[in-house]
């Protein structure tokens, strides 16, 4: 008896999944792409505090009395840290439009007519 319930709340809990979502909106997509940025540049700025870190580490250990005592060979250089800045959104562009965008234009100028002197019979031929 719990069976076949249990397979048909299975069945309804995957149409309702698996139904299609609607399109996103102009305002849905900016959102997302600063979200994207935003959480982008969390990641460079969680990298240069790790990278300072390490810095701080190696400096203390290189003062330390351990260092003293077994001299270590010479530090393979590595780049400096690379400070992110503050966060600055991505500029967002207004969509052109349809008349700035040249959808209807021709791609080229007109130099000459379109067309040439010949028919239409004599273009594609006698009749088979």
């Amino acid at each position: 008896m719990r069976t076949p319930v249990i397979a048909l709340l299975a069945a309804l809990v995957a149409t309702a999944v698996s139904a299609k979502l609607p399109a996103l909106g102009d305002e849905a997509k900016a959102k997302a792409a600063d979200t994207a940025a935003k959480a982008a540049w969390t990641d460079k700025v969680g990298l240069y505090q790790l990278c300072k870190a390490m810095d701080r580490v190696a400096a203390t250990y290189r003062a330390g009395p351990e260092a003293a005592a077994h001299p270590a060979s010479a530090a393979d250089p590595t780049p400096p840290c690379a400070d992110p800045g503050p966060y600055a959104a991505p500029a967002v562009s207004a969509p052109k439009p349809l008349e700035a965008s040249g959808a209807h234009s021709p791609a080229d100028m007109a130099t000459s007519p379109p067309g040439s002197k010949a028919t239409s019979a004599e273009l594609t031929g006698p009749r088979k």
